[in-house]
């Protein structure tokens, strides 16, 4: 081969894996721990739940994992069989979830909320996208059973990343505790949601977002343990039996809308959807209340959920 060519392939290869590398910070690793704390304001469509949760004495748990990381999450007794285990998006924190905290305390629930890794004041670098924390959330489910005993009833719930992570933890082989799955918007595949977002966020040029993504791909099994197309929403539905409430907003283009029809399509268990027509990411609660509300207790109802 020409010398000249060579060297032209090879800077051209150690630029895509160089980009790789950047996006991988870019995209696996959190700034900063736990975001800025913000007044509260009026104006804010959840302030009386807010004002609500920041008031309630809540218990904080610790976890240890495996490879010896501390994993955080606050707990709200409700002296109930019933726990809601709510899991956070992508760059937020276990109390950012709050009003659906109130929510499902509001439906007879105990909650826990736990800090996904890298984010809160749970330890670790590197950011899963779910399906690491697949892992964590089935350890704070038995850790919600050896609280609330073994006729304890669980029900998981995620947003964006936490919706993913939700999906993802509903293939896996789970006690018979756990009886029902929630996502809002929550992506199909880690591959799919970061080529989306290297088009979409990053700008980086179509031709050359799948080299880049292997690239970042690469990275990740190094650091963080997994290829990111092994990181499938879709897979993990088709082996899940329990039943799934799926919610998106009908104008979402951080996690596409259309993302939904597919994880909806993947599910092999009873199943429901609603898409609030107007909403964008993570916005069908704020925008809808009511209705979101409604949905999720005819949700809980419908499978037993809410008796006594």
């Amino acid at each position: 081969m020409n010398k000249k060519l060579l060297a032209c392939l090879l800077a051209a290869e150690a630029g895509v894996v160089g980009v790789g590398e950047y996006f991988f910070k870019y995209a696996m690793t959190t700034y900063k721990k736990k975001p800025d704390s913000k007044k509260l304001m009026r104006s804010d469509p959840f302030y009386e739940d807010k004002v609500w949760f920041n008031k309630f004495d809540k218990e904080n748990w610790l976890l240890k994992t495996k490879k010896g990381l501390t994993l955080h999450a606050e707990y709200l007794n409700h002296n109930s069989k019933k726990t809601a285990i709510i899991l956070h998006g992508f760059m937020s924190y276990g109390e950012g979830m709050g009003a659906f905290a109130k929510m499902f305390y509001d439906l007879g629930f105990n909650v826990l909320l736990p800090d996904a890794r890298a984010h809160g004041e749970s330890g670790g670098k590197y950011i899963g996208y779910g399906w690491v924390e697949k892992e964590d959330i089935l350890n704070w489910i038995n850790q919600v059973i050896k609280r609330t005993g073994e006729n304890s009833q669980i029900v998981v719930m995620g947003q964006s990343m936490g919706g993913a992570t939700a999906m993802m933890v509903s293939g896996m082989k789970l006690p018979p505790q756990v009886k029902a799955f929630i996502e809002d918007c929550g992506y199909s595949s880690v591959k799919k949601e970061l080529t989306y977002q290297a088009g979409n966020l990053a700008n980086i040029p179509h031709v050359v977002q799948f080299p880049v993504i292997e690239a970042l791909s690469f990275v990740n099994k190094i650091k963080n343990g997994f290829f990111v197309g092994q990181a499938s929403s879709v897979k993990q539905l088709k082996r899940n039996t329990r039943p799934f409430l799926f919610i998106h907003g009908g104008k979402d283009h951080f996690v596409p809308t259309e993302m939904v029809y597919e994880n909806y399509s993947a599910a092999n268990c009873p199943k429901e959807l609603w898409i609030a027509p107007l909403a964008g990411h993570a916005m069908s609660f704020p925008m809808y209340k009511t209705q979101y509300k409604n949905h999720i207790q005819a949700f809980l109802e419908k499978y037993g959920l809410l008796n006594k």
